[in-house]
């Protein structure tokens, strides 16, 4: 078993029980946007929001332990995505990704702290 392993049940859950988001947002006390990428694999629980999860979608003590684990950030399969949407995304970070950086850093600076 694997992190990959829990994001596929859960999305077989609430597919076949139609499941929302939102409402998962909600019992498990978080935006539905961050309960989203949690589920989906890109965030790291606390014990709490994984036994939330857990209820919702029938995850195991294991499985749910899955959901604790920091997870490698980035789920698109290939380079360039060739799902339309987020390709979408992607032309936008590559057309005005620079200009968005250098609109940020000029208004807030790099944002990078080094570990002293």
């Amino acid at each position: 078993m694997n992190r990959n392993d829990v994001t596929e049940k859960i999305i077989t859950v609430k597919v076949a029980k139609g499941i929302k988001w939102e409402a998962v947002a909600k019992k498990v006390g978080q935006s539905k946007e961050w309960t989203t990428a949690l589920c989906l694999g890109q965030m790291t629980a606390t014990p709490e929001q994984a036994k939330a999860v857990g209820k919702i979608f029938g995850l195991t003590a294991e499985e749910q332990k899955w959901l604790q684990v920091v997870p490698y950030k980035g789920s698109l399969p290939t380079a360039v995505p060739t799902d339309p949407l987020i390709y979408r995304w992607y032309e936008i970070v590559s057309v005005y990704g620079t200009t968005i950086k250098e609109l940020i850093h000029e208004e807030f600076g790099d944002g990078i702290m080094s570990a002293s």
